[in-house]
């Protein structure tokens, strides 16, 4: 509970610095509040609920995919608000705005305790320079898994080929 809080607040600071209107800051908000609200759920009882484009995913990535399928299932209708907490493990090339912004929160909360200056340094970055703080994150996940071996998934490829390319974040017409 306290990382989402951690997560909101930046959030929260970066909508505002950034001159977001008061309902997409709310929208941010909520998605930090929110986005990993089912980490503790039993990964195979997610797997159940999640829609199929998510079914095959490893379990512990699977809370961002539950928490939007149960606020969609509850009538929430925000297409960019449920893409970004499904994917904002992975990240995704077809984030909105707030979907880059949740992706750099979740991983630059300041209850993080690896390499704090560097994440000080892009937390302090990111409301200004968000595309360019994302494609540096980004590029060290990516970096982490190849070192050790692991595998991309292609949506994390996806998001970092739109980046690579230049497009920072989707448009509203492409939800």
């Amino acid at each position: 509970m306290d990382h989402m809080a951690r997560v909101a607040g930046l959030l929260g600071d970066w909508a505002q610095a950034r001159g977001e209107s008061s309902h997409d800051a709310a929208r941010w908000v909520a998605a930090g509040f929110l986005h990993d609200a089912l980490r503790d759920e039993d990964p195979e009882k997610l797997r159940r609920q999640v829609d199929p484009p998510f079914k095959d995913l490893p379990g512990k990535v699977l809370h961002g995919p539950g928490v939007a399928r149960r606020l969609r299932d509850g009538g929430v209708e925000d297409v960019e608000f449920l893409h970004a907490i499904s994917y904002h493990t992975l990240g995704s090339a077809g984030f909105g705005t707030l979907g880059f912004a949740l992706y750099a929160a979740d991983f630059l909360e300041p209850g993080r305790r690896v390499r704090e200056e560097w994440r000080a340094d892009l937390r302090q970055r990111a409301a200004e320079e968000l595309h360019e703080v994302v494609k540096e994150i980004l590029s060290a996940r990516i970096g982490y898994l190849l070192e050790r071996g692991r595998p991309l998934h292609p949506e994390t490829l996806g998001f970092w080929n739109r980046l690579s390319e230049g497009q920072p974040w989707a448009s509203a017409s492409e939800y």
